[in-house]
């Protein structure tokens, strides 16, 4: 899909820059004394990082799903996602991921696997593909979106590493809007691009 070594290289750069943001830069630093930092950290890496880096890694990820097609299906790779979100803002999860550098690794490294994974099978290969990477990406969309909801409606203080609740629904707001909005718009641009081919077909 993307054509020319330069193309693949720009991505890859712009998708590393934006990772050392969120992991030695300023994000990082935020991240370290409120729980909007890390929110915002983390939807850098699985919303905006992830999608660049599969764009870059095009060919190897298309090698990947020829010879392992049913591990690119969209909707599974949209599953493991959500379980990896879903289950690293468990409060305790994202207790143990403050208190140790071991956890917090492993907890960006799901976040990096599971948003190249995800976006790489949504990427439009061929049109069944196609419309199953709208449909994951929707779904990831509403659930981002839901999780946002919940973090930013609470009443009370769920993470300890929230320095308020407003940080709390700060936090809530940054994965409502970054992470729902990426996801919704990566959905509607697969969308359109699906139905242009329909009508040129």
């Amino acid at each position: 899909m993307i054509r020319g070594p330069m193309n693949r290289w720009t991505l890859g750069a712009i998708g590393a820059a934006l990772l050392a943001q969120a992991w030695i830069g300023p994000l990082a630093l935020w991240a370290k004394f409120a729980f909007a930092g890390h929110m915002a950290a983390h939807m850098t890496v699985v919303a905006i990082a992830a999608p660049f880096l599969a764009l870059a890694l095009d060919r190897p990820l298309d090698r990947a799903a020829r010879v392992l097609p049913w591990a690119f299906s969209p909707i599974l790779a949209s599953t493991i996602e959500m379980v990896a979100v879903w289950g690293w803002h468990a409060p305790v999860a994202h207790a143990a991921a403050g208190r140790s550098p071991a956890v917090f690794a492993a907890e960006q490294a799901s976040f990096l696997v599971a948003g190249i994974w995800l976006w790489g099978a949504a990427l439009p290969r061929d049109r069944g593909r196609m419309a199953g990477g709208v449909v994951a990406l929707l779904l990831t969309a509403t659930h981002m979106t839901l999780l946002g909801v919940l973090i930013l409606l609470s009443p009370r203080l769920l993470y300890g590493h929230a320095a308020s609740l407003a940080d709390q629904q700060t936090g809530g707001a940054i994965m409502l809007g970054v992470g729902g909005a990426a996801y919704l718009a990566g959905g509607l641009a697969l969308l359109a691009r699906l139905l242009d081919d329909r009508r040129a077909a």
